[in-house]
C-alpha cells in the first residue's frame, strides 16, 4: 500500500516524488522481461481475472493507487476495516467514470466557487476575505457530501472551519444571501441596535436547511475565532448534544464535519486532543469527516522541513487509525469520489476519516499580502497555472459533456445572480427547523437580575435524599465510601449537618426531577479529586459502577458523569459546544485543581467570556475550579481568579466563591431554574469540603436562596463595629476562628460570595449598617497582584463615604501564586489573617496596607 508515495497529488507539480525501493522490479526480483508473463491475481480489484500479465497488473495498480487520488489505510490494525477499504477503494477507481449530469453539477459548483471570489475581488478591492482560490474543489466536495449524507439518513451536519474559504462556504453551500454579505463588506450596520462587540465577517456562523434526496438536512456552521483548530472540539460537543437530544447513540443522524488548514492540522495540539476524544464514551460522536484544505503553505512557510516532522500534514490522524485519502485538488471528480468513500466508511464504522485536499493558495495569506516575496518558486508556478474550473471545463468540452457556450452561461448566470443580490443555490431553503430545533428566545430575554426561588419543600428534599442515598444490597462498597453513604443518610434525617457532597448531589437530583439534564465532566469527577462526591459508586466485587442519580429521572441518560482524559483545552471546548446547544442541560466541567484550566485559556478567552458579545451565542457552561491556599504549592492553590475577573464585563458571566454547602445547592439550582444562560465560574473548596464549620442545615436548603453577599452571622453589636473585613472563600473561616480565639468584638466579617456581577447594593447596605466602622478591609489569600483585589477595588471604594479608609490585607505581590515551602505558607497565612484583624494602632506594623481615604 505504497502507491500514495508516487501518486500525482500536487496540482503545481512541485513535489519531489521518489519511488520507494519496495516498488522497484529489483526489490521484487523481477525485470522488464517479466512484463509479458502471466501471474495469478485472485480476481484483482474485482476484475474477475484469475490471471493477468504483469504489465496489465502494473497498469491497473497504477490506475488505482497512483493517480490523482491515493489512500493510506495500511496502518489500520483491524483487518475487517482494511479489507473493506481496499475493496471499496479499488472498486471506486476501476469504475471511476462520472455520469454527464454529475459532471455538470460539479462544474456548476466550481463556477460558483470561483465566481464569488472574483466578484468580491473586483467589487471590494483589497478587503480581507481569505480567499478559497486554489482550493475551489472544496465546494463541489461539500455540495456532494450534503446530498449523499441526506440519502444516507443524516438529518443534521455541524460544520467547523477556520477563515480560509469561509465566505465562499457561507454563500455557495449554506445559501447565505450575497446581499447580506455585501452589506458586511460595506460596513452597513445599525450601530444603535448593535449588541455586544460583533465580529469580522469571516468568523461568523450560519444555520440553514438544505434539500436532499433523503429529505431536508439542517446544516450549521459554527462560529469561530482566529485561533486555528480550536473550533474542532466545540463542533464535537455541539454534535454530541444534538445526538443526545435525538437518542442518536451511534451518530447516524447527526454528522460532524471539520475543515482544517494543512499547517494548523499538523501543528495545533488541540487536533491531537480532539482525536483522542473521538472514541471515548462521554465524547463519542460516531466519527468525524475531516477535510484538510492543503494549500501547501502556512502563512509564509511552505518548506515541509520546517512546518512538520511527518511526511504528510494528515499523519496526526493515524494516532486513531483514521484512513486518509489524498487527492489532487485539480481533479474534482476524484475529490468527490474520495468524499463518497469517506462518508460510507464513517457511516459503516462510525470512526474518523480524513480527506487531504491538495491544492494551493492563489493569493497571499490575505488579499493584501505579497506571497512571492517568500515563496518565489511556488508563486511563479501559480501565476502560470489555470484555475480548477478552467481545467475542468476544458475536460468536459473535450469529452463533449459541455460546450463553451454552456460553460460561459453558468458563469454569466452566477454573476447576474450576485449583481441582483440573490443566491442561485437551489438546495438552500433558509432556516426552517424541525422537532429538535431549540427555541432560544426565552433565554435571550432573561437577565442576571432575574430572581427565582431555589428552595424546595421538606418532603421533596426527603424524597430525593432517599433516592440518591439508596444503594442496592448487591453492590459491595468500599468501606470508606460506605461510611460516606451512611453519613449522608444521617444528614438526610437531620442528625448531622449537610456537607458539600450531599448538598451538591441533592441539587443535581432536584434538577433531574424537574426534567433538566445534568452533564458533569472532568478529571477525577466521578469520585471527586478530594474523595467527596462519589457520584458513581464502584462495586468492589464486580468493578461495575452504580450511579444513584441516574435513577432519579425517568430517563437514566438524563444524568451523565464521566472522568475525561487528561486534556483541558479539547474537553472544555467540547463542553462549551454542548452547552451552546442544550440549554436545558446543566453542563459542568471540573478541573482536578483550579489552575489546570490554564491549559484551556483560549477556550475561556475566545468562547466562554466573549461568545455572546461577538456572536450572540448563549452558554450556561459551569466551571468547577478547586481553589484555596492550604500549603500545596504554586500549582495547586489558585484557580487564577484574577484572570476571570479581568474578562468580566457587560454581564457576560458569573464568578462566585461559595463558602457553604447551601450556597452551592442554591447556586446550581439557580443556574438552571433561572432562564438566564451565562457561564458560571465556581471557585470550589478543597479543605472546606470537610471543615466542621462549613456545613448547612436542611432548612437552609429548603427555605434559603443563593446569597451574593453574606453579612456577619455572629452576634455582634452594629454600633460597636469599627472595622469591617470583606473576604471570599476559605479565608473567612480562618478569620472567624482567629477573631473568636482573640475575643475580638469590634470587627465584622462579611463574605462576598459573588464577585461578578458584584453585589453593589448589598455591599452598600453593609457599609451603611455599620455606621461607626471607618476601616474597610479587603482580605484575600492570594498575592496582591492576583486574586480579586485589583479587579474589585473600585467597587469597594465606590460606596465609601467621608472618613472611610480602605485597606488591603493579604500576601504581597508575587510572581508565583503560592509558596511551595509549607513553613512559609503558614507564616504568610497567619500574617494576613492577623493583619486583617489587628487594631488600628498596630495596623501598619502588622502589615495592613492603606489604600485610600475619603476626605
Amino acid at each position: 500500500m505504497r502507491g500514495h508515495q508516487i501518486a500525482d497529488l500536487d496540482p503545481l507539480g512541485l513535489w519531489e516524488r521518489l519511488a520507494p525501493a519496495v516498488l522497484s522490479f529489483e526489490f521484487l526480483g523481477l525485470d522488464e522481461a517479466d512484463l509479458t508473463r502471466e501471474f495469478s491475481t485472485g480476481g484483482l480489484a474485482g476484475t474477475g481475472n484469475a490471471r493477468m500479465k504483469l504489465g496489465d497488473i502494473l497498469a491497473l495498480l497504477k490506475q488505482i493507487y497512483c493517480g490523482k487520488l491515493a489512500a493510506e489505510f495500511a496502518h489500520i490494525s483491524r483487518a475487517r476495516e482494511r479489507l473493506w477499504l481496499r475493496e471499496q477503494f479499488e472498486a471506486s477507481r476501476v469504475n471511476a467514470a462520472v455520469p454527464p449530469a454529475e459532471q455538470t453539477t460539479i462544474l456548476d459548483s466550481l463556477t460558483r466557487a470561483e465566481g464569488i471570489e472574483r466578484y468580491l475581488n473586483t467589487r471590494f478591492v483589497g478587503q480581507k476575505r481569505f480567499s478559497l482560490e486554489g482550493s475551489e474543489t472544496l465546494i463541489p466536495v461539500l455540495d456532494d457530501l450534503i446530498q449523499r449524507a441526506g440519502e444516507a439518513g443524516v438529518q443534521e451536519i455541524i460544520l467547523g472551519m477556520a477563515h480560509r474559504g469561509r465566505l465562499n462556504v457561507l454563500v455557495n453551500v449554506l445559501g447565505k444571501s450575497p446581499q447580506d454579505l455585501f452589506s458586511e463588506f460595506e460596513g452597513s450596520y445599525d450601530l444603535a441596535s448593535l449588541k455586544g462587540s460583533g465580529d469580522v465577517k469571516y468568523h461568523k456562523g450560519y444555520s440553514a436547511d438544505l434539500r436532499t434526496p433523503g429529505g431536508n438536512i439542517h446544516l450549521a456552521l459554527a462560529f469561530n475565532p482566529s485561533h486555528l483548530e480550536i473550533v474542532n472540539p466545540v463542533v464535537e460537543g455541539s454534535v454530541r448534544a444534538r445526538q443526545d437530544r435525538r437518542g442518536d447513540t451511534l451518530g447516524e443522524k447527526v454528522l460532524p464535519v471539520v475543515i482544517h488548514g494543512d499547517a494548523a492540522f499538523a501543528g495545533q495540539g488541540v487536533v491531537a486532543e480532539t482525536f483522542q476524544l473521538s472514541q471515548t464514551r462521554a465524547f463519542y460522536t460516531g466519527g468525524t469527516v475531516h477535510i484538510v484544505i492543503n494549500n501547501q503553505i502556512g502563512f509564509t512557510m511552505s518548506d515541509p522541513r520546517d512546518s512538520r516532522s511527518t511526511t504528510y500534514c494528515s499523519d496526526i490522524a493515524k494516532m486513531v487509525e483514521a484512513p486518509v485519502f489524498h487527492v489532487n485538488g485539480d481533479d474534482p471528480e476524484a475529490a468527490v469520489a474520495a468524499m463518497r468513500l469517506a462518508l460510507r466508511y464513517r457511516q459503516v464504522f462510525h470512526k474518523d476519516v480524513v480527506i487531504d485536499l491538495v491544492g494551493y493558495r492563489r493569493l497571499g495569506h490575505n488579499e493584501a499580502d505579497e506571497p512571492s516575496a517568500t515563496q518565489p518558486t511556488m508563486y511563479s508556478a501559480i501565476r502560470e497555472h489555470p484555475s480548477t474550473r478552467v481545467l475542468y471545463a476544458r475536460k468536459l468540452i473535450e469529452s463533449g459533456a459541455a460546450t463553451q457556450e454552456s460553460v460561459d452561461k453558468l458563469a454569466d448566470d452566477y454573476r447576474t445572480a450576485l449583481d441582483e443580490g440573490r443566491n442561485p443555490n437551489q438546495a438552500a431553503l433558509g432556516m426552517i427547523g424541525n422537532q429538535y430545533t431549540v427555541d432560544w428566545s426565552r433565554y435571550h430575554e432573561a437577565s442576571l437580575n432575574d430572581s427565582v426561588k431555589t428552595g424546595l419543600p421538606d418532603a421533596e428534599l426527603a424524597r430525593l435524599a432517599g433516592l440518591i442515598n439508596t444503594v442496592p444490597a448487591t453492590v459491595k462498597l468500599h468501606a470508606r465510601v460506605q461510611r460516606i453513604m451512611e453519613d449522608r443518610r444521617r444528614m438526610a434525617a437531620g442528625e448531622a449537618g449537610c456537607d458539600w457532597g450531599f448538598a451538591e448531589s441533592l441539587a443535581y437530583a432536584s434538577l433531574l426531577a424537574a426534567n433538566f439534564q445534568v452533564r458533569l465532566i472532568g478529571q477525577d469527577t466521578r469520585r471527586g479529586t478530594f474523595f467527596h462526591r462519589h457520584a458513581a459508586l464502584m462495586d468492589q466485587v464486580t468493578g461495575e459502577a452504580y450511579t444513584p442519580l441516574a435513577h432519579v429521572a425517568t430517563d437514566p441518560r438524563a444524568f451523565t458523569v464521566a472522568d475525561s482524559l487528561l486534556s483541558e483545552e479539547a474537553v472544555l471546548g467540547f463542553e462549551y459546544g454542548y452547552s451552546t446547544t442544550s440549554p436545558d442541560t446543566l453542563v459542568i466541567w471540573e478541573g482536578q485543581f483550579g489552575d489546570f484550566v490554564n491549559g484551556a485559556q483560549v477556550v475561556i478567552d475566545q468562547f466562554i467570556s466573549s461568545g455572546e458579545a461577538k456572536w450572540g451565542r448563549l452558554s450556561g457552561l459551569t466551571l468547577f475550579l478547586p481553589h484555596g491556599y492550604e500549603g500545596q504549592g504554586p500549582e495547586h492553590s489558585s484557580a487564577r481568579l484574577e484572570r476571570f475577573l479581568q474578562l468580566c464585563a457587560e454581564h457576560n458571566m458569573q464568578v462566585v466563591v461559595p463558602s457553604t454547602p447551601a450556597q452551592m445547592f442554591h447556586l446550581l439550582r439557580r443556574q438552571m431554574v433561572r432562564h438566564t444562560r451565562k457561564p458560571l465560574i465556581v471557585l470550589t473548596p478543597k479543605s472546606l469540603l470537610r471543615h466542621r464549620l462549613s456545613v448547612s442545615t436542611l432548612a437552609e436548603l429548603a427555605r434559603g436562596r443563593f446569597l451574593p453577599l453574606i453579612d456577619e452571622v455572629e452576634p455582634v453589636s452594629d454600633d460597636a463595629v469599627t472595622r469591617v473585613v470583606f473576604c471570599s472563600g476559605k479565608v473567612y473561616f480562618d478569620l472567624a476562628e482567629h477573631r473568636r480565639n482573640e475575643g475580638i468584638k469590634n470587627i465584622a466579617i462579611v463574605r462576598i460570595e459573588e464577585l461578578y456581577p458584584f453585589p453593589i447594593e448589598d455591599y452598600a447596605r453593609v457599609i451603611v449598617r455599620y455606621r461607626n466602622a471607618r476601616e474597610i478591609v479587603w482580605c484575600q489569600e492570594e498575592p496582591q497582584n492576583q486574586g480579586a483585589w485589583y479587579q474589585i477595588r473600585h467597587r469597594l471604594q465606590d460606596a465609601l463615604g467621608k472618613g472611610h479608609e480602605l485597606f488591603y490585607a493579604g500576601r504581597p505581590g508575587a510572581a508565583a501564586p503560592a509558596s511551595g515551602i509549607h513553613a512559609l505558607h503558614v507564616r504568610q497565612q497567619q500574617s494576613l489573617v492577623s493583619a486583617a484583624l489587628t487594631s488600628s494602632s498596630k495596623e501598619r506594623a502588622a502589615g495592613l496596607s492603606p489604600v485610600g481615604k475619603r476626605a
